[in-house]
Order: structure tokens, then C-alpha cells, then sequence
């Protein structure tokens, strides 16, 4: 583009010397003359203009000229501010992201990462879109300093566990358990494994009927027959439970789970115990080393991933993930959990973070060399800085021409 502006440029003045030397042939030259002679004032205008932006024009030190390098530093500024002040405020992020569903959008991506493809390519947006942020995500993982980037997060997570209210969440999806009959899956489960462990200490067991039995009962042998008595009754209660699903023990437990969740949801006895036992938790040198381990983890898990998300995304793992946006784009509460979740979490990192986020801008643009601003700003801006050279020379001959046909036609 800076080419064809010179070069239109250049043909201006061709033509302005070419009408120059044959006006006197034909009236016509003189409207081309006029039309050339203005468009190269309005072309040389206009470039003047846009060169003085980045540099001095012809390396000549005119005052007001090279306005980008040489005011690097307020720019910087100004731009810092105006991110801080138009982007990164509480109330601004607050605003914006209420408009958002963020678990609907989260849940179309999980179930079909791929969706808006171009079916002759095989090839979708969605795809592209994965692949580029799959790719820049990595490199930013790669390229953060693990303990810092660590630190912060698991400093973040303790800060919302320590501000999240367990129990009524508890409460809730094991009510919604009860009702949806998940839970029998999980308690035929631990019924075989007492079956299973009871089985594998059968011998330990008999000992301790046999040890706790009094001297008469050994002395006529009662104890063998009590710990088989003891032993078959347990197995047989067992067995009946897996087998009966209406079995008055099962009755019980359940009756005792859904007493649990009622409490945990309305009980502030039973939640402020649960929230005791969530900070002493977290206060725990056990759970810090759980969660350094969990990050590091994580932070391979999500590198590797990152590096290979058509992988990632397969397999069970994938089938897991289409199912959780499968429940995130038709549960209404689950959308409203996570949507607040992500507001309330970009509300905080705006408001603990937005100053951090903007000194780096500005930082960052003070320490590049006035060549790198230039080239920058410059790339950025693009075709539309000749685009101004072209239309400042083909407006300026237009006005020429208006201008000539004025004195034509005054006396």
C-alpha cells in the first residue's frame, strides 16, 4: 500500500508534467494540469502528515514531527490509563459480564469444540479457534515462572474455598442425589466392600469373638458356634442388602442421608460445623502440600493438553467434558452457579489486579526502543495510513478541479 501511494503519487507528477509541456495544444490539459498540480499539493500534504506521526520526514528535525517515539512515555501512560479507566474497573467488568453466559457458551464448546466448520475442509472456526488459544496458552504456561504463577493461583483457590459457603452446596447436591436415585450406585458399592473386607478378615474376626468370649463358653467349644453364628448373620444382613432394594437398613441409611442434607442446607449448627472444619482443612500443612502437588499436575496437565488439544479433548476424558457442557447448557441453577462464580472471579482480579495488569502496559511499552514503537503502532494502524495518502491525492486533485472550472467560468 505504501508503494501504490508513491507510486500514484508519482504519476501526479508525470502528469503534471506532461500537461505542463501540451496545454497550449488542447484546452483539456489545462483541467489536468490543474487536476495533477493539486492532487500532488494534497498527496505531499497527506504524506507529510502520516510520516511526521513516526519519524522525522526526509531525516530533517522539524518541530512536531516523529510524534510516537518521541512521546513514547505519555503515550504509555495514556494508554494504561485508558485501560484502567474504560476496561479494568469493578463496575465496568460487573456491567459486562452480566450480559454473558459464560456456562451456556462453555457447554456449546465442550459438546462440539469443532462447531461452525467448514464441512469441505473438515475444518472448523471452533477448531481454529482451539488450536490458536490452545497454542498461545501454552506458550504463556510455558513461559511464567511456575512457583509465581503457582503461588498465585493456589493463593486465588484458598480465597474462594475460604469464602465459599459449603454446606448449603453439600446439601443440595446430595438432595439432588437422593432424589435422582444416584446415590444406590455408591452404597451397593460400599455394601460389596464390606462384604469383601469382612471376607478378608474372617480369621482376625473369629479371633476376637474367640478372645472376648468368657471361659465357659471355650471350655464347651459355644464360642466357635457364636463367632459362626455371628459371622453368617453378618454376611447373610449384607447379602440381603445388596439384594433387596427396599431392605429396612438401606431405609435407614437413607433416611440418615437425607436428614444430612437437610441439615447441611438449613441447620446453621451443622454449617457453621462444616465451616470450622473447611478453615481448619485449609489451614492444614497436608492440604498445602496437596494443592502444590495438585498445581504442578494440573500445570503439566493442562501443558500436555494444551500442546495436543485434539488428544486432549478425546477418549474418556472427552466424553466426560461433552457431558459436563451437556449439563451446563440445559441446567438453568448450574448456569447461574457458574456465570456468578466467573463474575464474581473477574470482578475480584479487576479489582485486586487491574493497577498490576495496567503498570505492566505502560512498563512494557516505556522499556521498548522508539524504532519498536514506531514499527508497532505503525503494523497496527496498517493499510489505513495510505489509504490517507491516496485519498489526500485523488481529493486534492478534485479540489483543483473545482477550483480551475471556478476561474473558467468568472469573468
Amino acid at each position: 500500500m505504501r508503494m501504490a501511494a508513491t507510486g500514484l503519487l508519482v504519476a501526479m507528477a508525470v502528469l503534471f508534467l506532461t500537461a505542463r509541456l501540451l496545454t497550449h495544444t488542447n484546452p483539456t490539459w489545462s483541467w489536468l494540469l490543474a487536476f495533477s498540480e493539486a492532487a500532488m499539493v494534497g498527496g505531499l500534504a497527506d504524506w507529510f502528515a502520516v510520516t511526521a506521526l513516526f519519524r522525522h520526514p526526509l531525516g530533517l528535525p522539524i518541530p512536531h514531527t516523529a510524534i510516537v517515539p518521541e512521546n513514547k512515555d505519555r503515550i504509555a501512560e495514556s494508554m494504561a490509563g485508558f485501560i484502567r479507566d474504560n476496561f479494568l474497573t469493578p463496575a465496568v467488568v460487573a456491567r459486562r459480564m452480566s450480559t454473558m453466559n459464560i456456562a451456556a457458551a462453555m457447554g456449546d464448546f465442550l459438546v462440539d469444540p469443532a462447531r461452525g466448520g467448514d464441512p469441505a475442509r473438515g475444518e472448523g472456526s471452533g477448531s481454529r479457534l482451539r488450536n490458536g488459544a490452545a497454542s498461545l496458552f501454552a506458550d504463556m504456561l510455558q513461559s511464567l515462572d511456575p512457583e509465581q504463577m503457582g503461588g498465585m493461583v493456589k493463593k486465588g483457590l484458598r480465597s474462594q474455598l475460604e469464602k465459599l459457603d459449603v454446606s448449603p452446596l453439600l446439601g443440595n447436591l446430595l438432595s439432588s442425589a437422593i432424589a435422582d436415585k444416584r446415590h444406590m450406585p455408591l452404597l451397593d458399592a460400599m455394601l460389596r466392600w464390606t462384604g469383601i473386607t469382612l471376607e478378608a478378615n474372617e480369621d482376625l474376626l473369629r479371633k476376637v469373638i474367640h478372645d472376648r468370649a468368657n471361659g465357659i463358653l471355650r471350655w464347651t467349644g459355644l464360642d466357635e458356634s457364636l463367632a459362626n453364628a455371628i459371622l453368617d448373620g453378618l454376611f447373610k444382613l449384607i447379602a440381603e442388602c445388596v439384594v433387596v432394594p427396599d431392605h429396612p437398613v438401606r431405609l435407614k441409611v437413607e433416611e440418615g442421608l437425607e436428614s444430612l442434607a437437610l441439615k447441611l442446607a438449613h441447620d446453621p449448627e451443622m454449617q457453621d460445623r462444616v465451616s470450622r472444619l473447611k478453615l481448619e482443612l485449609l489451614a492444614n500443612p497436608a492440604m498445602a502440600a496437596w494443592m502444590d502437588a495438585m498445581w504442578e499436575r494440573t500445570r503439566l496437565a493442562l501443558l500436555t493438553a494444551a500442546r495436543d488439544p485434539d488428544r486432549a479433548l478425546s477418549g474418556q476424558f472427552g466424553q466426560s467434558l461433552a457431558e459436563l457442557g451437556a449439563a451446563l447448557k440445559r441446567d438453568a441453577q448450574l448456569q447461574r452457579l457458574v456465570n456468578r462464580f466467573v463474575r464474581r472471579t473477574a470482578v475480584g482480579i479487576a479489582s485486586r489486579y487491574g493497577d498490576q495488569i495496567v503498570r505492566l502496559v505502560s512498563e512494557t511499552v516505556k522499556r521498548w526502543d522508539a524504532s519498536t514503537v514506531t514499527s508497532r503502532i505503525e503494523g497496527a494502524v496498517g493499510r489505513d495510513l495510505q489509504f490517507i495518502r491516496i485519498n489526500g491525492t485523488l481529493v486534492g486533485g478534485l479540489v483543483g478541479l473545482a477550483i480551475h472550472g471556478i476561474n473558467m467560468v468568472m469573468p
